[in-house]
Protein backbone atom coordinates (compact mmCIF):
# COMPACT_ATOMS: atom_id res chain seq x y z
CA UNK A 1 0.00 0.00 0.00
CA UNK A 2 0.80 3.59 -0.60
CA UNK A 3 1.91 5.84 1.64
CA UNK A 4 -0.60 7.84 3.23
CA UNK A 5 1.39 11.00 2.73
CA UNK A 6 2.04 10.43 -0.94
CA UNK A 7 -0.70 12.74 -1.45
CA UNK A 8 0.64 15.61 0.16
CA UNK A 9 3.65 16.07 -1.55
CA UNK A 10 3.84 19.19 -3.38
CA UNK A 11 5.11 18.94 -7.18
CA UNK A 12 6.21 22.01 -9.62
CA UNK A 13 4.23 22.27 -12.52
CA UNK A 14 5.82 25.43 -14.15
CA UNK A 15 9.65 25.92 -12.52
CA UNK A 16 9.88 30.07 -12.18
CA UNK A 17 12.79 31.74 -10.08
CA UNK A 18 12.60 35.43 -9.69
CA UNK A 19 15.37 37.15 -8.48
CA UNK A 20 16.70 33.84 -6.95
CA UNK A 21 13.94 32.55 -5.27
CA UNK A 22 11.73 29.90 -6.25
CA UNK A 23 8.20 31.23 -6.79
CA UNK A 24 7.11 28.22 -9.10
CA UNK A 25 3.75 27.42 -10.09
CA UNK A 26 3.00 24.40 -8.03
CA UNK A 27 0.12 21.65 -7.21
CA UNK A 28 -1.14 23.41 -4.97
CA UNK A 29 -0.59 26.46 -6.82
CA UNK A 30 -3.06 24.92 -9.24
CA UNK A 31 -5.73 24.07 -6.71
CA UNK A 32 -5.94 27.60 -5.20
CA UNK A 33 -6.89 29.02 -8.70
CA UNK A 34 -9.18 26.86 -9.50
CA UNK A 35 -10.64 27.28 -6.08
CA UNK A 36 -11.15 31.04 -6.86
CA UNK A 37 -12.45 30.22 -9.76
CA UNK A 38 -14.72 27.67 -9.07
CA UNK A 39 -16.02 30.03 -6.34
CA UNK A 40 -16.51 32.89 -8.71
CA UNK A 41 -18.12 30.66 -11.29
CA UNK A 42 -20.75 29.54 -8.12
CA UNK A 43 -21.76 32.75 -7.31
CA UNK A 44 -21.84 34.34 -11.12
CA UNK A 45 -24.08 31.67 -11.51
CA UNK A 46 -26.12 31.97 -8.55
CA UNK A 47 -26.50 35.76 -9.10
CA UNK A 48 -27.07 35.46 -12.70
CA UNK A 49 -30.75 35.51 -12.96
CA UNK A 50 -31.96 37.05 -9.04
CA UNK A 51 -35.26 35.58 -9.32
CA UNK A 52 -38.00 36.19 -6.70
CA UNK A 53 -38.13 32.45 -6.66
CA UNK A 54 -34.62 31.04 -7.00
CA UNK A 55 -33.28 28.15 -8.24
CA UNK A 56 -30.75 26.38 -6.91
CA UNK A 57 -27.80 27.80 -7.75
CA UNK A 58 -29.11 31.00 -6.33
CA UNK A 59 -30.71 29.14 -3.50
CA UNK A 60 -27.27 27.42 -2.38
CA UNK A 61 -25.20 30.89 -2.90
CA UNK A 62 -27.85 32.53 -0.75
CA UNK A 63 -27.48 30.24 2.00
CA UNK A 64 -23.92 30.61 1.90
CA UNK A 65 -24.38 34.46 2.29
CA UNK A 66 -26.74 34.39 4.84
CA UNK A 67 -25.22 32.20 6.78
CA UNK A 68 -21.94 33.76 6.92
CA UNK A 69 -23.67 37.10 7.59
CA UNK A 70 -25.59 35.79 10.69
CA UNK A 71 -22.07 34.69 11.63
CA UNK A 72 -20.48 38.24 11.63
CA UNK A 73 -23.78 40.13 12.66
CA UNK A 74 -24.13 37.54 15.79
CA UNK A 75 -20.64 37.11 16.86
CA UNK A 76 -19.02 40.34 16.16
CA UNK A 77 -21.56 42.65 16.64
CA UNK A 78 -23.36 45.92 14.30
CA UNK A 79 -20.40 47.40 13.66
CA UNK A 80 -18.69 43.96 11.82
CA UNK A 81 -20.32 44.83 8.55
CA UNK A 82 -17.64 46.40 6.83
CA UNK A 83 -15.25 42.98 7.37
CA UNK A 84 -18.62 40.69 6.19
CA UNK A 85 -16.23 40.71 2.81
CA UNK A 86 -13.27 39.12 4.33
CA UNK A 87 -14.71 36.94 6.15
CA UNK A 88 -16.72 35.63 3.50
CA UNK A 89 -14.04 35.46 0.98
CA UNK A 90 -11.85 33.54 3.58
CA UNK A 91 -14.69 31.09 4.69
CA UNK A 92 -15.69 30.57 0.51
CA UNK A 93 -12.12 29.85 -0.02
CA UNK A 94 -11.68 27.42 2.55
CA UNK A 95 -14.89 25.54 1.56
CA UNK A 96 -14.08 25.36 -1.74
CA UNK A 97 -10.27 24.36 -1.61
CA UNK A 98 -11.85 21.68 1.35
CA UNK A 99 -14.44 20.40 -1.29
CA UNK A 100 -12.32 20.31 -4.32
CA UNK A 101 -9.49 17.82 -2.03
CA UNK A 102 -12.63 15.41 -1.86
CA UNK A 103 -12.10 14.92 -5.27
CA UNK A 104 -10.17 11.69 -6.20
CA UNK A 105 -6.57 11.86 -7.29
CA UNK A 106 -7.17 15.96 -6.31
CA UNK A 107 -4.62 18.08 -3.82
CA UNK A 108 -5.84 19.43 -0.63
CA UNK A 109 -4.64 22.55 -0.30
CA UNK A 110 -5.75 23.11 3.52
CA UNK A 111 -3.23 20.13 4.46
CA UNK A 112 -0.81 21.93 4.63
CA UNK A 113 -0.36 24.55 7.77
CA UNK A 114 1.86 27.03 5.71
CA UNK A 115 -1.66 27.92 3.33
CA UNK A 116 -3.84 27.52 6.71
CA UNK A 117 -1.17 29.58 8.35
CA UNK A 118 -1.19 32.47 5.89
CA UNK A 119 -5.10 32.62 5.90
CA UNK A 120 -4.74 32.79 10.13
CA UNK A 121 -2.26 35.06 9.59
CA UNK A 122 -4.46 37.51 7.29
CA UNK A 123 -7.31 37.33 10.17
CA UNK A 124 -4.77 37.97 12.94
CA UNK A 125 -3.46 41.00 11.28
CA UNK A 126 -6.78 42.31 9.93
CA UNK A 127 -8.08 42.12 13.83
CA UNK A 128 -4.73 43.93 15.05
CA UNK A 129 -4.60 46.75 12.58
CA UNK A 130 -8.34 47.23 13.77
CA UNK A 131 -8.15 47.37 17.11
CA UNK A 132 -5.45 50.03 17.08
CA UNK A 133 -7.70 52.21 14.14
CA UNK A 134 -10.61 51.81 16.54
CA UNK A 135 -8.91 52.39 20.05
CA UNK A 136 -5.74 53.48 19.57
CA UNK A 137 -3.54 52.67 22.91
CA UNK A 138 -6.32 51.42 24.61
CA UNK A 139 -6.38 48.70 22.28
CA UNK A 140 -4.06 47.49 25.36
CA UNK A 141 -6.87 47.36 27.87
CA UNK A 142 -8.12 44.09 25.91
CA UNK A 143 -5.00 42.30 27.71
CA UNK A 144 -6.47 43.58 31.25
CA UNK A 145 -10.05 41.60 32.04
CA UNK A 146 -12.04 44.26 33.86
CA UNK A 147 -11.71 43.77 37.96
CA UNK A 148 -7.53 42.08 37.18
CA UNK A 149 -6.18 43.75 40.93
CA UNK A 150 -3.41 45.62 40.57
CA UNK A 151 -1.04 43.40 41.97
CA UNK A 152 -1.29 40.25 39.15
CA UNK A 153 -2.01 43.17 36.39
CA UNK A 154 0.99 42.55 34.84
CA UNK A 155 1.17 38.98 34.93
CA UNK A 156 -2.54 39.14 33.64
CA UNK A 157 -1.15 41.37 30.34
CA UNK A 158 2.05 38.90 29.51
CA UNK A 159 -0.41 36.25 29.67
CA UNK A 160 -3.21 37.34 27.47
CA UNK A 161 -0.55 38.78 24.85
CA UNK A 162 0.53 35.32 24.74
CA UNK A 163 -2.76 33.90 23.97
CA UNK A 164 -4.07 37.05 21.74
CA UNK A 165 -0.38 36.13 20.09
CA UNK A 166 -1.10 32.45 19.87
CA UNK A 167 -4.40 32.87 17.85
CA UNK A 168 -3.19 32.53 14.72
CA UNK A 169 -1.43 29.35 15.46
CA UNK A 170 -4.06 27.39 16.97
CA UNK A 171 -6.03 28.61 13.94
CA UNK A 172 -4.17 27.53 11.21
CA UNK A 173 -3.15 24.22 13.50
CA UNK A 174 -6.66 23.40 13.99
CA UNK A 175 -7.78 23.27 10.01
CA UNK A 176 -4.75 21.94 8.98
CA UNK A 177 -4.95 19.32 11.09
CA UNK A 178 -8.49 18.02 10.47
CA UNK A 179 -7.70 18.11 6.82
CA UNK A 180 -4.64 16.08 6.92
CA UNK A 181 -6.04 13.28 9.61
CA UNK A 182 -9.10 13.25 7.54
CA UNK A 183 -7.58 12.20 4.31
CA UNK A 184 -5.15 9.84 6.05
CA UNK A 185 -7.69 8.11 7.30
CA UNK A 186 -9.65 7.77 3.78
CA UNK A 187 -6.23 6.94 2.16
CA UNK A 188 -5.46 3.78 5.07
CA UNK A 189 -8.62 2.49 4.71
CA UNK A 190 -9.49 2.31 0.76
CA UNK A 191 -5.66 1.25 0.50
CA UNK A 192 -6.84 -1.92 2.90
CA UNK A 193 -10.00 -2.37 1.05
CA UNK A 194 -7.64 -2.94 -2.11
CA UNK A 195 -5.51 -5.08 -0.39
CA UNK A 196 -8.27 -7.05 1.01
CA UNK A 197 -9.26 -7.67 -2.54
CA UNK A 198 -6.05 -8.18 -4.30
CA UNK A 199 -5.84 -11.55 -1.54
CA UNK A 200 -8.90 -13.31 -2.32
CA UNK A 201 -9.72 -16.45 -0.80
CA UNK A 202 -11.54 -16.06 2.86
CA UNK A 203 -9.86 -12.98 3.46
CA UNK A 204 -11.90 -11.34 0.91
CA UNK A 205 -15.04 -12.18 2.50
CA UNK A 206 -13.86 -9.07 4.90
CA UNK A 207 -14.08 -6.67 2.17
CA UNK A 208 -17.15 -5.10 2.67
CA UNK A 209 -16.27 -4.32 6.16
CA UNK A 210 -13.92 -1.56 5.05
CA UNK A 211 -15.76 -0.78 2.05
CA UNK A 212 -18.62 0.57 4.62
CA UNK A 213 -16.19 2.07 6.99
CA UNK A 214 -14.65 4.26 4.19
CA UNK A 215 -18.31 5.23 2.50
CA UNK A 216 -18.88 6.40 6.05
CA UNK A 217 -15.72 8.14 6.36
CA UNK A 218 -16.20 9.88 3.04
CA UNK A 219 -19.47 11.39 3.72
CA UNK A 220 -18.44 12.18 7.41
CA UNK A 221 -15.40 14.17 5.53
CA UNK A 222 -17.39 16.22 3.46
CA UNK A 223 -19.15 17.34 6.53
CA UNK A 224 -15.53 18.00 8.50
CA UNK A 225 -14.59 20.26 5.16
CA UNK A 226 -17.93 22.35 5.63
CA UNK A 227 -17.69 22.78 9.30
CA UNK A 228 -13.69 23.65 9.13
CA UNK A 229 -14.56 26.67 6.62
CA UNK A 230 -17.59 27.29 9.29
CA UNK A 231 -15.54 27.07 12.46
CA UNK A 232 -12.55 29.15 11.08
CA UNK A 233 -15.52 31.94 10.21
CA UNK A 234 -16.89 31.93 13.55
CA UNK A 235 -13.27 32.33 15.10
CA UNK A 236 -12.32 35.22 12.95
CA UNK A 237 -15.69 37.06 13.90
CA UNK A 238 -15.06 35.99 17.45
CA UNK A 239 -11.32 37.63 16.91
CA UNK A 240 -13.14 40.73 15.16
CA UNK A 241 -15.49 41.45 18.24
CA UNK A 242 -12.94 41.49 20.66
CA UNK A 243 -11.05 44.23 18.60
CA UNK A 244 -14.04 45.88 18.12
CA UNK A 245 -15.63 45.91 21.47
CA UNK A 246 -12.61 45.11 23.73
CA UNK A 247 -14.35 42.23 25.73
Amino acid sequence: MASPLHQFEINTIFPLTVAGYDVSFTNSSLFMVLAVICSTVFFVLGMQKKALIPGRFQSAAEILHNSVANIVSDTAGENSKPYFPLIFSIFIFILFCNMLGMIPFTFTVTSHILITFCLALIVFMAVTITGFARHGLHFFSLFIPQGTPLLIAPLMFVLEVLSFCVRPFSLSIRLFANMMAGHIMLKVFAGLAVMLAATGGMTALLLPLPVIVNVGLIAFEFFVAGLQAYIFAILAAVYLHDALELH
